[in-house]
C-alpha cells in the first residue's frame, strides 16, 4: 500500500512558514500584496479568486480583487495592469482565466510585469524557466516539486514521465524535472501505447485532464504518483488523472484528489509572492 502525500497538511505548515516571513517584512514597513483580475463570472475563476483571498488573509497578505464586467475592454485591461504594474504597493499580479473571448489572452499575460508575474506565466518568465535562470514559475508544477521535496523523495536519477504536455504543468514541470536532473519523458493525447511508458517510470505525473486515465496496471511497482488533475464527479466533488484506489496498490507513493497537489498550488501563488517582493526589492 502506496504512502500517501498529504499536499493539504503540507500546505498548512507552509503557510506558517509563509505568514512569519510576511511579519518580518511588515516589521521593515514593507506590506507583501496581491492583486488578483477576475473578467466575468466564470465560476472556476471566482472560485479561485475566492480561495487566494481565503489564503492571503491567512498568511497576512494584502489582497485585492479586480472584478470586472465580461464586456471590459482589452485596451482598459491592458491599462489597468500597467496602473498595477507602476504601483509600488503592489507586488503580485494574477489574471484569472478564461478571460472572454473578445480579448487576447497572450497581449494581456504579456503586460504583467515579468517580476510581478506570479503565475508565471509571463514569456520572460518560461525563458527564464528554459535557460536554469531565476524567475517565477508556474504554482502546480512547483507545488509538485514542493510535496516530493518536502517527503524527501530526490528526484535526481529518476526517470520521470509526464503524461501531460499543458501549458499550465506538463511544459514547465519538463524543465523544472531536468533542473533537479531527472530524466524526463514526455506523453501527450497521441502517444502510441502509453502505458508501455507509464510502466518505465520512478516518478509519474500526471496532468492530462482525463478522470482515471491511469490504473494500477500502469504504474511501476514502488513508483511514486503525483496526480495533478482535477475532474468533476457527477454528482458533486473531483477525481483526479489517477485511478487512486487501483494505483495505490502498486505505488510506493501517491497525491490523493482531493488533497494533494491542489491544495497546494494556492499557498504556492503566497510563496511565488514573497519571491516577487524580493526581486523588487532587489
Amino acid at each position: 500500500m502506496a504512502i500517501i502525500l498529504d499536499g493539504k497538511a503540507l500546505a498548512s505548515g507552509i503557510r506558517k512558514e509563509i505568514a512569519a516571513e510576511v511579519e518580518i517584512h511588515r516589521r521593515r514597513g514593507i506590506h507583501p500584496r496581491l492583486d488578483a483580475v477576475l473578467v466575468g463570472d466564470d465560476p472556476g475563476s471566482v472560485c479561485y479568486a475566492q480561495a487566494k483571498e481565503r489564503v492571503a488573509g491567512e498568511v497576512g497578505v494584502q489582497f485585492r480583487l479586480h472584478h470586472l464586467g465580461s464586456n471590459m475592454a482589452e485596451e482598459a485591461l491592458v491599462d489597468l495592469l500597467a496602473a498595477l504594474n507602476a504601483d509600488p504597493a503592489v507586488h503580485g499580479i494574477m489574471v484569472e482565466l478564461p478571460l472572454p473571448g473578445h480579448i487576447d489572452r497572450l497581449r494581456v499575460l504579456e503586460s504583467i510585469s515579468p517580476v510581478k508575474d506570479v503565475d508565471g506565466v509571463h514569456p520572460i518568465n518560461r525563458g527564464r524557466l528554459m535557460s536554469g535562470g531565476e524567475g517565477l514559475y508556474p504554482a502546480t508544477p512547483l507545488s509538485c516539486l514542493e510535496i516530493l521535496g518536502r517527503y524527501g523523495i530526490k528526484v535526481a536519477g529518476m526517470h520521470a514521465v509526464i503524461v501531460g504536455r499543458g501549458e499550465t504543468v506538463g511544459k514547465p514541470l519538463f524543465f523544472l524535472l531536468l533542473r533537479e536532473n531527472a530524466t524526463v519523458t514526455v506523453c501527450h493525447t497521441r502517444t502510441v501505447d502509453l502505458p508501455a511508458h507509464t510502466v518505465q517510470a520512478d516518478l509519474l505525473v500526471v496532468a492530462a485532464g482525463r478522470p482515471r486515465l491511469i490504473r494500477g496496471g500502469m504504474v511501476k511497482p514502488g513508483a511514486v504518483v503525483v496526480d495533478a488533475g482535477t475532474n468533476p464527479v457527477t454528482g458533486g466533488g473531483i477525481c483526479g488523472d489517477v485511478d487512486f484506489g487501483a494505483v495505490r496498490e502498486v505505488a510506493g507513493a501517491i497525491t490523493p484528489v482531493p488533497g494533494g497537489v491542489g491544495s497546494m498550488t494556492t499557498t504556492m501563488v503566497m510563496k511565488n509572492l514573497l519571491r516577487a517582493t524580493k526581486l523588487q526589492l532587489g
